[in-house]
């Protein structure tokens, strides 16, 4: 009699949406991750292949789902902007993400933010910044060769791959957009956008108390 050992085929292999961890501890972090995650998307709307996401787990070899990590905000040159569960990067062409924020807690350990460093070292990132909003405080790496190296001076930094500068004049930390436009929260454009409503709403009775009706 013959027997034959039937090989059972192998589980796919899951890769989880959710690492069961809070996108922030506390909420000055959470604006500021909102704040950059939407400074940045909004900077990069008109480009269809920038991607920029916030609090989402990014895999990068095939085959093993517990080597991840959740950056507070990724931007992703080369890839379109689209919905996504979590960025795997083999499905990504290969691609990495080129810029990695962290935004720290008072909650974040040593080790954990030393294991970040050293995964983002590994797997490609270009530009690291780690800022600590309870201090104003914003350290940088810049990629060279295979290993991320400290950004001497921070105040005053351009983004090679982002365009943007930093600026901790004030002693807070100040995004400025390439055309020297500050980053702003959701209430802050708000206000922004209501102040020039009423400015416009003054014109408007201006010109009317003098003949003029807006739009002829």
């Amino acid at each position: 009699m013959t027997t034959h050992s039937l090989q059972r085929p192998k589980p796919a292999i899951e890769y989880p949406d959710s690492d069961g961890q809070p996108m922030a501890d506390n909420t000055l972090q959470f604006q500021w991750i909102v704040t950059l995650q939407g400074g940045l998307d909004a900077m990069f709307r008109d480009d269809p292949n920038v991607f920029v996401a916030g609090d989402l787990l990014w895999y990068p070899v095939e085959g093993n789902n517990r080597l991840r990590v959740a950056p507070d905000t990724l931007v992703v040159f080369g890839r379109p902007k689209g919905y996504r569960g979590s960025y795997k990067q083999w499905e990504e062409e290969g691609i990495a993400p080129q810029v990695v924020f962290e935004i720290l807690s008072p909650n974040n350990r040593w080790s954990e933010m030393m294991e970040k460093f050293q995964f983002y070292e590994r797997f490609g990132v270009e530009e690291y910044y780690v800022f600590d909003p309870d201090r104003a405080e914003l350290d940088g790496y810049i990629r060279q060769g295979d290993r991320l190296i400290p950004i001497d001076r921070t105040d005053g930094w351009p983004s090679p791959r982002l365009g943007i500068r930093f600026d901790l004049s004030s002693g807070e930390l100040r995004i400025l957009q390439p055309d020297g436009q500050p980053f702003a929260t959701y209430v802050e454009l708000v206000e922004q956008r209501e102040r020039e409503r009423q400015r416009a709403e003054q014109l408007a009775a201006q010109l009317r108390a003098l003949g003029v009706e807006p739009g002829d």
